[in-house]
């Protein structure tokens, strides 16, 4: 078949699962950060006139690119199997940029018009960081094992896709386990139901019925809200309003960088992962998208970053191709400019959507174990580990509100070993994606036998160390200088990496000599 005679067959029944599975997760970022600044007591409708458009605006741009890029490639290939990356906002920095950076400026000048201009250029600090760091990213996936790119993807899907959301399921079980059921058996087991009916569809509006239902009564098991439709008109244009904030964002660029750095090596990651399910996208041009995207969002008013997400074989899977990021695209845009964004998430429960995010993760943890080497198992097990820290770091300061404050009012007796295990906790997850992918790559190299790689991949650990690029000391997870470490810890951590680092040269050597001596005797 030639090229000018094929047409890509980009919409299919699949599309409408990984519309509303894609879809809904950007709702919910938009309202995580609705909710996090209200909480501050920031006034919502600044979020909804101001934030909202602007980001939304880049989750259009970037769906929109990536849509494109699916046609193309499909026409190359003469194929219609072809599925489009998708592409959303980054939920660590969505929550990381409102907690960490919009938050205290609101506190501290309470004008909420500066708090959104210093939001504009953080986002626009972590676009032009992001356009930098893309130019590496094919080298990058050339050199790293895939059990450093791919595991390290697992371990999100082990503990952030897999674990939190099954929280949402048990909090209101009836809901959460029926839409749960729908899931497993239409996208885990691939099994019809009556008349077609698509899965994650189905999941999400006979979950929303029961809620809304159960909740009138107070059947459901925990608290219900009825939602609420207000609409806020809000439209993005380009605008230098983020030069206002650019001097007091400087303030935050230890906490920016990490956050850009992780979507790159999250983007490395995901376009290795559509690779290994067929669909082989050019990794800087993804990596690019995603970067001008933020840096778009953040100049027309945008505070959080885009992504390429997570799952592009789970959205294989369930049959999508194009047609989903296009439609995900047009929604969450038409969302920030008309005001419904709010109105459909508030009417759309975290139980019946959770289940769909669980399946993600569960297909990425599959691809960890099955798509790299079987020898390799190990290398991928450990790359699991880092997500498990940034799971129980979420957790412990996020969700429970535990800080050094709160451990001080401990008795005397339990307070030493409650901060100690506070900042291991939160240094094991601070980065967390770049620790696990060194982690992965030096043991396959290990395995491998190339013992001198994993010793380098050591020394990096060891240099990102000293920097706070991962595990970082700090409760809000910035970058220091290495002279100036908030304290001793970060030193001893440097130092253990360097004594690994050590280990493998000195084996080599051991290996080397080892083999001399076998060689004179014989």
């Amino acid at each position: 078949m030639s090229s000018t005679a094929f047409k890509y067959k980009w919409a299919a029944k699949g599309d409408l699962n990984a519309f509303f599975a894609l879809m809904l997760d950007n709702m919910m970022n938009l309202v995580i950060l609705t909710g996090i600044l209200a909480g501050f007591g920031y006034p919502t409708e600044y979020v909804f006139k101001l934030m909202i458009p602007g980001t939304a605006l880049g989750v259009f741009i970037g769906d929109l690119v990536y849509t494109y890029l699916a046609f193309k490639l499909a026409k190359e290939r003469g194929d219609s199997n072809v599925c489009a990356m998708p592409l959303g906002l980054d939920t660590p920095s969505t929550i990381g940029i409102s907690l960490i950076v919009l938050g205290p400026v609101w506190l501290e000048t309470k004008d909420p018009i500066l708090t959104w201009q210093v939001g504009m250029a953080t986002t626009v600090c972590m676009g032009l960081i992001k356009i930098i760091f893309s130019f590496l990213g094919e080298h990058i996936r050339r050199i790293v094992p895939k059990a450093g790119l791919i595991g390290s993807l697992a371990g999100v899907g082990l503990a952030l896709l897999g674990f939190l959301p099954l929280m949402h399921i048990f909090a209101a079980p009836v809901v959460g386990m029926i839409a749960f059921g729908l899931i497993l058996y239409t996208l885990v087991a691939s099994k019809r139901l009556p008349f077609g009916i698509p899965g994650a569809f189905a999941a999400v509006i006979i979950g929303s019925v029961l809620w809304h239902v159960l909740g009138r009564y107070d059947l459901l098991g925990t608290v219900y809200h009825a939602p609420q439709f207000n609409f806020f008109l809000g439209y993005p244009h380009p605008t230098l309003q983020f030069l206002n904030g650019f001097t007091k964002a400087l303030n935050y660029l230890p906490v920016a960088i990490p956050f850009g750095i992780l979507t790159i090596v999250g983007g490395i990651n995901v376009t290795e992962s559509a690779m290994l399910a067929g669909d082989t996208y050019k990794t800087r041009t993804i990596l690019l998208t995603e970067a001008f995207a933020t840096l778009i969002a953040g100049i027309c008013g945008g505070v959080s970053q885009s992504t390429p997400y997570i799952g592009h074989p789970a959205f294989k899977k369930m049959g999508a191709r194009a047609a989903y990021t296009l439609a995900t695209g047009i929604f969450i845009g038409l969302g920030g400019c008309l005001g419904y964004v709010q109105s459909i998430v508030d009417l759309i429960p975290a139980a019946s959507v959770a289940p769909i995010l669980v399946f993600v993760g569960l297909e990425i943890i599959d691809q960890g174990f099955m798509d790299c080497p079987r020898n390799h198992a190990s290398a991928v097990g450990i790359a699991l580990l880092p997500s498990v820290g940034e799971l129980i770091r979420i957790i412990t300061t996020g969700q429970l509100h535990i800080d050094e404050a709160v451990i001080s009012t401990l008795p005397a007796v339990f307070q030493a070993e409650a901060f100690q295990t506070f900042k291991l906790i939160n240094a094991i997850g601070h980065g967390f994606i770049i620790t696990a992918m060194l982690w992965g790559a030096a043991v396959a190299h290990l395995i491998d036998g190339k013992i001198k790689n994993a010793g380098i991949y050591f020394l990096i650990c060891a240099f990102f160390t000293s920097f706070g690029l991962i595990h970082s000391t700090l409760p809000s997870g910035g970058l220091y200088v290495p002279c100036c470490y908030p304290d001793y810890t970060s030193a001893y951590f440097t130092i253990g990496y360097l004594c690994m680092a050590a280990i493998m040269f000195i084996c080599i050597r051991a290996n080397n000599n080892d083999q001399l001596s076998k060689t004179a005797t014989a």
